[in-house]
C-alpha cells in the first residue's frame, strides 16, 4: 500500500505532464502526427532495451536478493556496467550508420534520419540511467526511485512542451531521444553522497557467474521489448493503410489512455512487487503474496477502469480534441482488457522473479502473434472497434495459459 500510493503521486505527475504534452501533439500536430510518434516511441523502446542489454529486472533482482552479501552485490553492479556499456556501443553504431533506412522503416521516409543519429549519440547515457534506476530499486529505497522520476516527469514537460511548439513534430521526437539523457546528469548528482552506490562499486572485475544470471534476464527482457512495441508497429501499420493515419492515432491515443491510469499499478510491481517475489522461497508465503496482490489491486483496477468508461468522453475532450470522436468506440473492451491484462500479469510476474526463462519467451512470442492476427481478423470483421475486441480476447486467453504455465511454483 505505501508503494502505491508513492507510485500514485509519481504516476500523478506523470500523468499530469502527459496530459499537457498529448493536449500539445493533439492540437499542433493532430493525429496523424500522435501515430507516427507512436511508431517512434515502439522503436525507441526496442531499440533502448538492446542497448541496456535487457538485464535490468535482473539488477534489480539480485541486488535485492544480495542484501547481506555485499561482495556479490559489487560484483553484480561492476559486471553490469560492462554488458551495459557494451551493448550500448553496438546499437549507437548501428542507429549512426543506419540511420537513412531506419527513418525509412519507421516513418517511410529519409526526413527523420537525424533522430536517429542524435538518439545513437544519446544512447548510451540513457543506459545508464536506467542501471542506476535499476540499482535504487533493488535497494528498495522507493522515495529515492519515486523523487526521481517526479523530477523526469517534470523535465519531460516542460522540454518536450516547448519543443512542440516551436517545431511540431520534429521537436516532439528531438525530445524523446534527449530526456532520459539529460535526466541521467541529475540522477548522478542526486547520488553523489550516496552510502552504496559510488562509482567504486561499478569498477571490480567481470564475474561469469553474474553474467550469466544477468543474461537469462537479458533474453526475456529482450524478447518482451521486442514482441509488444512490433506487434503494435504491425498493427498501426495495418490500421493506418486500411483506414488512414488519423485512425492509427486513435487507436494511439486509446493505447496511450490505458496505459497511463495502468502505471499506478505497473509502477507499484515494478518497485514493490518484483524485489518482493524475487525474495520468496517457499509456496506458502508466494501464494499469500499473489493473494494479497490480488486484494488490493484488482479493485483499484476495476473502479478505475469504470470511472474512464464512465467518463470517457470527457477524458477525450480534456487529452485530445473533438477530432478524435472515433476512439470512444474502443473503450469499453479496452478498459475491460486493462483488467484481465492486470490479473494476468500478476501471475506472469513470477516467471520473471523465478528467471522461467523459456517459459516467458514463448508466452510473449506466441501471444505478441496472436495479438496481431486477432487485431487483424477483428478490424476485418467488426471494423475498428474491433481492435479493442482483439486486445480483450487475447489477455482472456494469456490470462489462462499462464496460470497453468506458473501453477508448480504456486500451488
Amino acid at each position: 500500500m505505501k508503494t502505491s500510493i508513492l507510485s500514485f503521486i509519481a504516476t500523478a505527475v506523470k500523468m499530469l505532464a502527459g496530459l499537457v504534452i498529448n493536449k500539445a501533439i493533439a492540437i499542433l500536430i493532430g493525429p496523424g502526427g500522435l501515430a507516427m510518434i507512436g511508431q517512434f516511441q515502439n522503436f525507441y523502446m526496442v531499440t533502448s532495451t538492446i542497448a541496456q542489454g535487457g538485464i535490468n529486472s535482473g539488477i534489480t533482482k539480485y541486488t535485492a536478493e544480495y542484501f547481506d552479501n555485499d561482495g556479490k552485490r559489487t560484483e553484480l553492479w561492476s559486471t553490469s556496467l560492462r554488458i551495459t556499456l557494451l551493448f550500448s556501443c553496438i546499437v549507437s553504431l548501428f542507429l549512426i550508420v543506419g540511420s537513412t533506412i531506419w527513418s525509412k522503416f519507421i516513418f517511410g521516409n529519409a526526413n527523420y534520419n537525424y533522430v536517429f543519429r542524435v538518439l545513437g549519440c544519446t544512447v548510451i547515457l540513457f543506459s545508464l540511467n536506467q542501471l542506476l534506476l535499476s540499482v535504487i530499486n533493488g535497494l528498495k529505497e522507493i522515495r529515492k526511485f519515486i523523487t526521481i522520476n517526479i523530477t523526469q516527469s517534470i523535465y519531460s514537460l516542460l522540454f518536450t512542451t516547448l519543443l512542440i511548439y516551436f517545431f511540431g513534430l520534429n521537436g516532439a521526437l528531438f525530445a524523446l531521444v534527449t530526456n532520459q539523457s539529460v535526466i541521467f546528469l541529475i540522477v548522478l548528482w542526486y547520488l553523489r553522497k550516496h552510502p552504496l552506490i559510488t562509482f567504486a562499486r561499478f569498477r571490480k572485475k567481470w564475474e561469469n557467474e553474474q553474467a550469466k544470471k544477468l543474461l537469462q534476464f537479458s533474453l526475456m527482457s529482450l524478447i518482451s521489448a521486442f514482441c509488444l512495441p512490433v506487434s503494435q508497429i504491425v498493427i498501426r501499420d495495418y490500421v493506418a493503410k486500411v483506414y488512414s493515419w488519423d485512425y492509427a492515432g486513435y487507436w494511439q491515443a486509446m493505447t496511450y489512455i490505458s496505459t497511463t491510469y495502468l502505471l499506478v499499478i505497473t509502477t507499484a510491481l515494478s518497485i514493490y512487487y518484483l524485489p518482493r517475489l524475487s525474495e520468496i522461497n517457499n509456496k506458502k508465503e508466494l501464494r499469500s503474496e499473489l493473494l494479497n496482490g490480488y486484494k488490493i489491486i484488482i479493485p483499484i483496477v476495476s473502479l478505475m477502469a469504470f470511472v474512464i468508461y464512465l467518463l470517457r468522453e470527457h477524458i477525450m475532450l480534456i487529452l485530445f480534441s473533438a477530432n478524435f470522436s472515433p476512439m470512444l468506440s474502443l473503450f469499453k473492451w479496452q478498459m475491460i482488457g486493462d483488467v484481465i491484462k492486470i490479473i494476468s500479469w500478476l501471475i506472469a510476474y513470477i516467471m520473471l522473479a523465478k528467471a522461467m526463462t523459456k517459459s516467458f519467451i514463448i508466452t510473449e512470442v506466441l501471444f505478441a502473434v496472436s495479438f496481431c492476427i486477432l487485431s487483424i481478423s477483428a478490424v476485418s470483421f467488426f471494423g475498428f472497434k474491433g481492435l479493442s475486441y482483439a486486445f480483450a480476447i487475447n489477455y482472456f486467453i494469456y490470462f489462462w495459459v499462464v496460470l497453468l504455465v506458473v501453477w508448480k511454483k504456486v500451488i
